[in-house]
């Protein structure tokens, strides 16, 4: 199911979009369900970067590559 939503432009804007026929509708919403999926993923990065920010250890990577080498 759909549902309407409504904007308002710029009236130049108007007269450009229709001395340039395109489905605007179709680009419009193409371009809002990209935008918010990259909104929802932003979203996600930063719930799973705060998440973990708990979870970071800092170690000697010198000392674990000398360990690895002795095995």
């Amino acid at each position: 199911m759909s549902s309407t939503y409504t904007i308002r432009i710029p009236r130049d804007l108007k007269e450009k979009m229709e001395k340039n026929p395109e489905e605007w509708s179709r680009e419009i919403r193409n371009f809002l369900e990209e935008r918010v999926k990259q909104i929802e993923l932003m979203k996600t990065i930063q719930q799973i970067e705060s998440r973990a920010e708990g979870r970071k250890t800092k170690a000697d990577s010198t000392i674990l590559i000398r360990e690895d080498r002795e095995r």
